[in-house]
């Protein structure tokens, strides 16, 4: 019976790293469908986000099936409950991928003074995401914390595009849709990286049993 549990934890802990994988290449695709103008990779980023739902339902699946039938306890406890609020935030990475890619296909977004310090959100949602998934993988508290940490940095880009942008919505004549749209896709990526965030806190959970790590900034998201 334990070796049967075991299995299936190990292939619990190899879906949520595929899962990982799949939120980290879907934002990739979209960022580069935006900034390259590819539409091959809007279309991925599409595509990916599906994938990342029907994964998200199989990993619900054995989660509750472990619940009902294994009732673990303490460590493997936390780590059947904190997968499933994890792929949560996975799959609203996912979404929100995908939106930026819809975006990026609607053709509206030309070159902007703004388009740096986006290309650099998305470089650091990006990295924390991959940062985020990482610490659950190696169950690496010290790198969790790190991504917590890290939402400062978008936190701060995000209000210096939103000031950019909002100053060349007054000023510039003819960009109204462009920038409307960066405006949303500023928006997307501040709320990737607060998921990002919560994915670090459930690993911590895992490890700790400390659902709020101490001296630890973090956003917590409804939606």
């Amino acid at each position: 019976m334990r070796s049967k549990f075991d299995s299936e934890m190990e292939k619990l802990h190899t879906m949520m790293i595929e899962m990982g994988a799949l939120c980290e290449s879907g934002i990739a695709s979209a960022v580069k469908a935006l900034t390259e103008y590819s539409e091959e990779n809007a279309k991925r980023a599409i595509a990916l986000e599906e994938e990342v739902n029907r994964r998200e339902r199989d990993i619900e699946q054995l989660c509750y099936t472990l619940l009902l039938r294994q009732q673990p306890v303490a460590r493997d406890l936390r780590m059947v409950s904190a997968s499933i609020k994890m792929i949560t935030d996975m799959e609203r990475i996912g979404d929100q991928a995908a939106d930026i890619a819809e975006i990026a296909l609607m053709g509206h977004i030309k070159t902007s003074d703004s388009m740096d310090v986006i290309r650099k959100m998305a470089a650091a949602c990006i990295g924390m995401v991959t940062d985020c998934i990482d610490a659950y993988v190696k169950h690496d508290t010290g790198l969790a914390l790190k991504v917590i940490a890290d939402d400062d940095i978008v936190d701060s880009l995000f209000n210096k595009a939103k000031q950019e942008l909002t100053l060349q919505l007054v000023t510039l004549t003819g960009q109204g849709e462009c920038v409307v749209d960066l405006l949303m896709v500023a928006k997307y990526l501040e709320r990737i990286a607060d998921h990002a965030v919560n994915i670090a806190d459930w690993v911590i959970f895992i490890e700790t049993n400390e659902r709020y790590p101490k001296g630890a900034h973090r956003d917590n998201l409804s939606g």
